[in-house]
């Protein structure tokens, strides 16, 4: 069923290829099967956040998988083309350019990250190629233009959906904030959730900033504990996470951490331990959920891959490809422009992130979850409606 990524593209590979324009369009022209629709993906396969992008691969394929078992798009099969971009934004461009301008796709899915997203979406917006993020919640994703989707919520939602979390349900009162100062997810979110948080009596008494790739946390964390917070919003992404709750618990900081989807990893509990029990973050699903489509999506991806429970990366991968497919079938013809409108117009989509309606803005409104992480393992607390 698993059809192996291409090989991960790398730029010297592009400018061995680029002798000129000229040379990009005869020589490296499109390499895909006569008879087949090229549908591109870049995500995050190496790097210090792979098990994102591998996730995601992994829910695209399946819907690749099941799409061209039922025929394909109007009798053609879906090739899928994969390219590496490390988790860095500046080869996430590359790739992007790659994908359209040598291998001529006709969709791009991705990426996970937002900072990735952000610098895609302009070029896959000058070549009139949509895209469709699975994940990233930067408001200013789909910004970038009218052929930019995504099927995620966005961080206007889901920093609200802590902030009313942290205030209402855990009654705090003083809660400090740690971003990752280089992350657009991570920024956006926090700005969120401050706003929100103050918005409806609360403090934020501390607001520290760290990066993506740091290991000792513990002169924030030490002025955080001084500050008596409630709790701690710390929106990024899971490597850093873990070692933040570490430090925390080692500091003898007992506040429960809050965080977003950017914890979705079976690594967060393997680098944090117990030093997570009682935290939260908010996301897209949860796999104790009873909803028919759930079940079947479960049941699936364990077959496929090894008994493995998919994250929230997964099933968005997999509703994001699902979402462009449904778009293919309607679309007047494969062109930019009218893959564009048929994308525009998705309804109430049966996707296993519940059903996704894309708005004015290309944004999909869609519902939360809370998960709480107990044991090494996250378990649902509530669905919180947009």
């Amino acid at each position: 069923m698993k059809k192996p990524a291409r090989s991960p593209f790398r730029p010297a590979r592009l400018a061995a290829c680029l002798a000129g324009l000229g040379l990009l369009l005869s020589a490296c022209g499109p390499r895909v099967p006569a008879g087949e629709i090229p549908v591109g993906e870049y995500g995050s396969l190496t790097g210090s956040d792979a098990t994102f992008g591998v996730s995601t691969d992994q829910g695209i394929r399946l819907a690749v998988a099941e799409v061209n078992a039922a025929g394909g798009i109007d009798g053609k099969k879906v090739d899928l083309i994969a390219e590496d971009d490390e988790g860095k934004p500046e080869e996430a461009a590359v790739v992007a350019t790659k994908l359209i301008t040598q291998d001529g796709v006709k969709a791009v899915l991705g990426e996970v990250a937002s900072s990735n997203s952000l610098a895609a979406a302009p070029i896959c917006q000058a070549h009139q190629v949509p895209m469709i993020s699975p994940s990233s919640t930067n408001v200013a994703v789909t910004q970038k233009g009218d052929y930019i989707f995504r099927v995620c919520f966005i961080d206007s939602f889901q920093g609200k959906v802590m902030a009313d979390f942290a205030f209402h349900q855990l009654k705090a009162r003083r809660a400090a904030i740690f971003r990752d100062e280089k992350s657009d997810y991570s920024v956006g979110l926090s700005s969120v959730f401050a706003q929100v948080f103050k918005r409806l009596g609360g403090t934020i008494v501390s607001d520290q900033s760290y990066s993506a790739g740091d290991m000792d946390f513990k002169a924030q964390l030490a002025q955080m504990r001084g500050s008596r917070p409630d709790v701690i919003y710390v929106p990024g992404y899971y490597t850093e996470v873990g070692l933040i709750a570490k430090q925390a618990r080692d500091l003898g900081m007992k506040q429960p951490l809050l965080g977003g989807d950017g914890w979705d990893s079976s690594q967060l509990y393997s680098i944090g331990g117990s030093a997570l029990d009682g935290c939260y973050f908010s996301d897209h699903y949860s796999a104790e959920s009873k909803d028919p489509r759930v079940v079947s999506f479960l049941a699936k991806y364990r077959a496929a891959y090894g008994g493995k429970t998919p994250d929230a990366l997964a099933v968005l991968g997999y509703d994001a490809a699902n979402v462009l497919f449904a778009a293919m079938k309607r679309a007047k013809s494969l062109s930019g422009p009218d893959l564009r409108d048929a994308i525009a117009a998705t309804r109430d989509f049966p996707g296993v992130s519940g059903n996704i309606t894309l708005d004015k803005d290309r944004n999909a409104v869609k519902p939360a979850v809370v998960l709480r992480i107990e044991n090494g393992a996250a378990h649902y607390v509530a669905t919180i409606q947009p």
